[in-house]
Order: C-alpha cells, then structure tokens, then sequence
C-alpha cells in the first residue's frame, strides 16, 4: 500500500498556509479560475459540437410534426433507465404522446438494440426507433430495424468499435470526427443535449405557437441527469459538474421528479440536502436493483411516475429488490473467497494472478459486477466474474457472461480488444470503458480466456501496476476540525469520478471506541497535531473493519478519513468517516 499526498496542480492565489481549506482541496484538483467552479447552464459546451446532432434533430421534429411512432430502447441500469425516462419525458413535455419505451431484460435479450429485442419491439408498431445509452456496438440489430422500415437514431457514449451501425443517425461524443469537448457525457447526457436541440429546433420552427402548446422548461429534467450520471460513474469533469450541480439544486429545492423524491425517502436520506453521494450510494443502487435482479421497467416506471403514492409504492419494490440483491451479493462473494482459496493453494504459490477470473454456474448474471468490483477492491486486480448467459435443451451452460472491473493502471476495454486480436476465436463480444467492461464467450474457453488476458495484462505491467494506491489531501489543522469546514466541503462542488470528495489522513489517539453491529465501530478520537495542542476529541465512524487491525483505546492510529456532516435528529455534528487504517 501506498499512500501520495496530493499536490497543488492548480493556482492558489495565496500561500499555502493562507490559503482556505478549500482553496486547497480545489488546488489539488488542478483548479485555476474561479469560472471553473461556476456551475451555470450557459457554461455547458455547444450542443452542435456533437457530431450527428443536426441529423437525429432533424428526423425527430419531422417525427414529431408527422405524429409518427417513437420506441426508446433502453438499457438495464441506472444510466439507461434516467436516459430512458429523460426521452419520454421530454417528448410528452414537447406534446408528443406517441412514445413508448422497451428495455431489454438482460436474462432474455441481454444488452442492446439485437435483432431479438428489434422483433419484440414490432409489438409497439415504431416508425422510428431512439436507442439510449446502448446501440454503438448494434449492428445487427440496426440492420433487422432497418429491414423493417424503422428509422433509427443511436445515442450513446460507450466506445465504439472500427465498425458503426448503419443508423439514420449517430450521437455520441466518443465517435471519430467528433468535436464535442468532453468526452465523458452519460449516457442520459447525451440524450438530454439531443432533447434540448429538438426543442430549440421547434421553438425556431414556432411549433408550440402554432399548436397551442405552452413551450416545455426541459431544465426540470436535470434532476435524473444528475441521477444518471453519477450513478454511472463517468468521470465528473467541468461538464458533467454543471450538469449534476443543476439536479442537485433542484432537488434541494423541492423540484424533483416524485421518482427521485420517493428514492430519497426510502433511503431515508433528506433531498433538502442533496449531495452527489446521495446519488451514487442511495438513489442508484435500488434504481440498479431492478435491472440486476428483475426488470427495469420498473424503476424507470418509478422516474415516470407523477404520483407520489404511486412513486412510493415502486421505489419500495425497488428497496425490497436492492435487498435481495444485497444478500445474494454476499453469498456470492462468500463463494468467490473460497474459489480464490482454493485457486491459490493450487496454481499461485500466494502469488495473485495479473487479473482474477471466477466462475460459477450458480452465479446471478444481474450481480456480477457488484462482486467483481468487491473482489478488485479487495485485492487490487482487475477482476472479472463469470455467470451463466445461455443454456441449451439438454440445460449444457455454453456461453457465459463476464462483467470486468478494473484498476486505474489497466483500461480493460483496450484489454480486451487486444486480446481478442491476438486470438480472433475466443470472444463473442465485447464493450466498455476503461474501468468497467462486459463480454461473452463460450464455457469450454474459459480457461484459455483467462490465460490469454493474463499474458496481455502481463505484457503491459511493471513494478507499480498493481501496487495499491491511497491519495490524500494531507493533514487537517486544529481549525478544521469544524462543522463548517464539513459543510463548506459537502456543498463545495459535486464530487465524483475523477473529481474525489477530499481526503485527508492524520494521526490519532483512540479516546473511545464501541463496536457496532460486530463489525463496525464508532471511535472518539483526539488528533495527533502538536506536541503543545491539547486538540479536542471529535467523533468518528468506521464501517465493516478488521477488529485485529485496530489499537486499544489509548493507542495511537493514522487514519485516512473523510470530514462528514452526521445528521441525526434534526441535529448536525461533525464526524470523521474512516476510509482506511494506514499501516
């Protein structure tokens, strides 16, 4: 383990002892003007930077103007349920009625627009059919949508292969050619800057004038971009702050769509107070749960959902699926402990493999990921797991699924594509980004496979590949161990991907600790800062610990730790949220 302290990459205008601590904490996440921190929509990059904007914009106001028939094809997680409930939204604000949505059940058509999904979705009678945050890798599908007279425009923002669809049209940032500046739109971004374009389009066209329509605020549609994006965990650059920034505030003020209200509720969390971790640890994973576990359609019927008993009642089928999620997920990873066990006694002498590859026939396809993140967590590997996706009659299991989680040192996707140049016959298929990926092959390759990505990953590793990196934002004063400097941190900017909440590391003496739950334990601390300080305790929480790892009270301890607001009974405290006892 290794932990680097920040340093400033961006301009603090005093010196680094005048500076505030969130001069400082900004600083070292290369900020140099105070625009940057300005989260305005007017400071959005140009919608027509996206290359294929002009085109999609223009099939779907005719679409509009026409009355024709619009499918949404969505997709099985939290990204693809806001983005699909972003389109129908703003096509009913927009005065068009005549859409409908379908989101692949992953346990039946797996992901995308397949040919599978394109004959189901005939039931719905399209004229024209809008991919979200799926559809670049489509070409089949696209073809057998196009064989049936379908117009279709794909949006999207995973990485797109050599070979497009032959779609109407094509949105997505990351498509050659394209100019937009920010690489790093969701997939329900992608889909909001094509609904503000057809809007704008229409508003030119004085289409709400001329049929009596009052023209839509689309605005009110941030608060699931906000939720799609961070639960999606692109990287939040300048872009993509704006974006979730906005949803936020609409949510604190009270104007969230009954969806997203009732997902604050039963995860007993305040929207008046809504920061991006709400997002990524309460609202996502019980809106994921449905795509894991079940269907999505009812999370996304969740986000539709204009009545607030009605919202409730979903959001609480939701909660019971993240439940039942939760506790598969620990059985599962239970399993993979002892498939790890058993792997190391026999092949690696203690020596972790350059990527870990677990398989089990039993394993739920819906919670792969999850247990291949906990794993890659754990052991610091790129790690992915394996489940059954398709059975033949005589219930042989000859394709499974593998959902990848990656470290920050080995871009997973760029892997796989590598090795499935070097061996044409191993993968069915494959996409993804840098940090998380999926791919399908068949059973009995399975161990070819593995070694295969093992010598890639191998080829391309050195000594600091897998070494375990902490970063830090350095040591607290005694003057920032205050509730307000909590506060000033939780509402400073949305913190995310690629622009990390701070975290700071010091040395403590334990005052007090109880355990909790038996595995967790809440500490009073006092700082180790000056020899002369008779620094004053503060309070402080540590989930899921190694009791052995921990001193006696009295003991001293470096913890690497989070400055947090702890609400309890209207009242707010600070408290340290431990991350991690530094060694």
């Amino acid at each position: 383990m290794k932990i680097i302290r920040r340093e400033p990459t961006g301009q603090i205008n005093q010196t680094q002892n005048q500076a505030s601590l969130l001069e400082r904490v900004f600083a070292m996440r290369g900020i140099n003007d105070q625009s940057e921190l300005v989260f305005e929509l007017k400071n959005l990059h140009p919608i027509s930077k996206l290359k294929g904007i002009q085109a999609a914009t223009g099939l779907l106001v005719d679409a509009i103007k026409t009355k024709q028939r619009i499918l949404i094809i969505g997709d099985f997680d939290a990204d693809g349920a806001t983005s699909t409930a972003v389109a129908v939204r703003a096509l009913r604000l927009m005065g068009h009625d005549k859409v409908d949505y379908l989101v692949p059940n992953r346990f039946e058509f797996g992901y995308g627009l397949t040919p599978e999904i394109v004959i189901e979705a005939q039931k719905f009678s399209p004229d024209m059919i809008i991919t979200v945050d799926n559809g670049i890798s489509s070409i089949k599908g696209v073809e057998k949508a196009k064989a049936l007279g379908y117009k279709v425009i794909i949006t999207d923002h995973h990485l797109p292969a050599k070979n497009l669809p032959d779609a109407d049209a094509i949105i997505n940032p990351n498509q050659r050619g394209d100019e937009f500046p920010s690489k790093n739109l969701a997939g329900v971004g992608v889909i909001f800057y094509l609904m503000l374009s057809v809007k704008s389009s229409l508003h030119k066209q004085d289409y709400f004038a001329d049929n009596n329509l009052a023209e839509p605020n689309l605005t009110e549609l941030l608060d699931l971009v906000a939720l799609g994006t961070v639960a999606d965990v692109v990287p939040l650059d300048q872009n993509n702050r704006i974006l979730v920034e906005q949803g936020l505030r609409r949510m604190r003020g009270g104007k969230a769509c009954k969806g997203i209200q009732a997902l604050f509720r039963i995860g007993k969390r305040n929207i008046h107070n809504a920061v991006s971790s709400d997002l990524g640890f309460a609202c996502g994973p019980r809106l994921n749960a449905a795509g894991r576990m079940d269907d999505m359609s009812l999370g996304i019927e969740c986000l539709l959902s204009n009545d607030p008993q009605q919202a409730m009642d979903l959001a609480s089928a939701l909660d019971d699926l993240n439940i039942e999620r939760r506790a598969t997920e620990d059985s599962m990873k239970a399993e993979a402990l002892i498939l790890l066990e058993e792997l190391d006694d026999d092949k690696l002498n203690g020596e972790l493999p350059p990527v870990i590859c677990l398989y089990k026939n039993t394993w739920h396809q819906g919670v792969i990921g999850i247990l291949a993140a906990r794993v890659r967590e754990r052991y610091n590997r790129p790690t992915i797991i394996f489940a059954p996706a398709e059975v033949d009659s005589d219930t042989d299991i000859i394709e499974i699924k593998g959902s990848a989680r990656s470290i920050s040192t080995i871009h997973i996707r760029d892997i796989f594509d590598e090795v499935a140049t070097l061996h044409p016959h191993l993968l069915n298929k494959f996409g993804g980004h840098a940090m998380a990926a999926g791919l399908s092959l068949e059973t009995a390759k399975l161990e070819e496979f593995t070694q295969a990505i093992c010598d890639v990953v191998q080829s391309h590793a050195n000594d600091e590949t897998f070494q375990e990196i902490h970063y830090s934002d350095g040591e607290l004063q005694p003057d920032d161990f205050e509730l307000k400097s909590a506060d000033d941190l939780r509402y400073a900017a949305p913190w995310g991907q690629h622009f990390p909440a701070p975290v700071f590391d010091n040395r403590f003496i334990i005052v007090n600790k109880r355990l909790l739950k038996e595995k967790h334990y809440k500490l009073v601390l006092r700082p180790v800062l000056d020899k002369e300080t008779n620094a004053r305790t503060v309070d402080a929480i540590a989930f899921n610990i190694d009791i052995e790892n921990w001193p006696e009270e009295g003991g001293e301890v470096h913890l690497l730790y989070r400055l947090e607001v702890n609400e309890f009974r209207d009242a707010c405290t600070l408290q340290l949220m431990v991350e991690r006892i530094l060694v």
